[in-house]
């Protein structure tokens, strides 16, 4: 039985008529970019985070990089950050003219980790970017203690992670500022690239908004250098119906993560995901370690099973970011891009296609 790594077909088949009329709605109206789709998603997704501002912009990379500049970033700056996500988190600290500093992540949840992140504070170090790597909160208390202690502004990489919570308080609400990615492979994902910023404050979400608007509030008025991050109406559209559907789907994912996790339990050689007490997971992905992590991919793409590798190589070993070292070694980060394996998780996989993938994990490591 084959089974997908992602089936986005799936979901949209149960949500088509309405996805369909909403977008009907927007060629209908004729107004594409902003407008009042795009004001109504800011105002529903600012309602479900409990966040003061939200700010929609085209990407969820936009929103990396729009948020470090609000929050003040400059050329120069150094902003710490893991080593373990994907290249925007680091990647936008470069192009806000920032310096990135690596560090290593937590041996259970892959999450930055904090107990390292003070010895590589200066005092040219602006900013620190926490990732909620895979749906999971990095451990925030301690983060936010160190910035406030050393007058440093803390932006959340949640682009992993809408819905997730750490100790009851949800993702994008802790920092000063946070990134949310609407990538159509996110749990909430739209028809194309989207994104949103999240701030505390009116300054930063003001600045925000002039920024995705090539610096302008008023048209042909330009305080500051910004871009072009506007949304379009189409994606806002999109993203309207489906985050009714956000806390379910969530729910969905973490049903079939507990489902994983009793049927690995036998499986000795299968390191599976450790969700922390205090943070409610929502799996954008679902990653164990097994030995042989290449050979497992290629044996469970002959068996027809979907997996993928988040992330090969930890940012600090990427080519692009050696002019900004030598970089401290980050063993943990080293050996888990040799480990890593995720699995099919997504909302509408049923039960017979998870024994598929269990068995195919299982076959693999009979037979290595």
């Amino acid at each position: 039985m084959p089974v997908p790594l992602l089936d986005l077909r799936a979901q949209y088949r149960r949500i088509r008529s309405e996805i369909d009329a909403a977008v009907a709605e927007v060629f209908e109206s004729q107004m594409f970019v902003g407008g009042p789709k795009v004001e109504a998603l800011e105002r529903a997704a600012g309602a479900y985070l409990g966040a003061e501002h939200a700010v929609a912009v085209a990407s969820g990379t936009d929103a990396l990089l729009l948020s470090l500049k609000a929050v003040g970033v400059e050329s120069g700056d150094e902003v710490i950050t893991s080593t373990f996500s994907f290249f925007a988190t680091a990647g936008a600290t470069v192009n806000a003219g920032g310096v990135p500093v690596f560090v290593d992540v937590d041996p259970d949840t892959l999450n930055l980790d904090p107990a390292q992140v003070e010895a590589r504070i200066t005092g040219r170090t602006r900013g620190i970017v926490p990732v909620h790597l895979f749906g999971q909160c990095a451990d925030m208390d301690p983060i936010l203690a160190l910035a406030a202690r050393h007058g440093i502004s803390v932006v959340e990489d949640a682009a992993q992670a809408i819905g997730a919570r750490y100790k009851g308080r949800m993702a994008t609400t802790l920092g000063d500022a946070a990134a949310i990615s609407f990538y159509p492979t996110k749990n909430l994902g739209g028809a194309g690239d989207a994104g949103m910023a999240v701030a505390r404050d009116a300054a930063v979400a003001g600045a925000l908004r002039i920024l995705r608007n090539h610096g302008s509030e008023k048209t042909y008025h330009h305080r500051v250098v910004g871009t072009n991050s506007r949304l379009d109406a189409i994606q806002a559209a999109v993203l309207l119906v489906k985050l009714k559907y956000i806390d379910a789907w969530n729910e969905a994912r973490r049903a079939h993560a507990a489902y994983y996790d009793e049927r690995f339990a036998e499986v000795g050689e299968v390191a599976t995901p450790i969700a922390r007490p205090e943070c409610h997971h929502v799996y954008h992905q679902y990653v164990i370690r097994v030995p042989e992590r290449d050979a497992a991919c290629r044996f469970l793409a002959e068996r027809g099973v979907g997996c993928a590798v988040f992330y090969p190589i930890p940012l600090h070993e990427q080519e692009c970011f050696a002019r900004f070292g030598p970089h401290a070694p980050c063993p943990v980060a080293s050996q888990a891009s040799r480990e890593v394996l995720a699995l099919p998780v997504y909302p509408e996989l049923t039960r017979e296609q998870q024994d598929e993938v269990v068995e195919a994990v299982k076959d693999h490591l009979a037979h290595r």
